[in-house]
């Protein structure tokens, strides 16, 4: 555990039960947000290069534009 979070941890730990609760519920709820984008964010960019790749190939798009794409960090199929 950081210290960052010890220091949380034990302000927390000093606050009534019901604000404690209060606190873990956000902090769940926060958690699972944030895992929830993550997950969204991984499909779309899937996608994303999936789209892509079909309209480079509906296109004619030269390889080289692929291959630009890929070495600029883009996840190109």
């Amino acid at each position: 555990m950081t210290q960052l979070l010890e220091m949380a941890t034990k302000q927390v730990a000093e606050l009534p039960g019901s604000e404690q609760d209060a606190v873990a519920a956000i902090v769940i709820e926060e958690l699972a947000s944030e895992r929830r984008w993550s997950e969204s964010f991984a499909r779309s960019q899937d996608l994303l290069a999936k789209l892509a790749e079909k309209a480079f190939a509906d296109e004619g798009v030269d390889r080289q534009i692929v291959n630009a794409l890929r070495s600029a960090g883009f996840d190109v199929v």
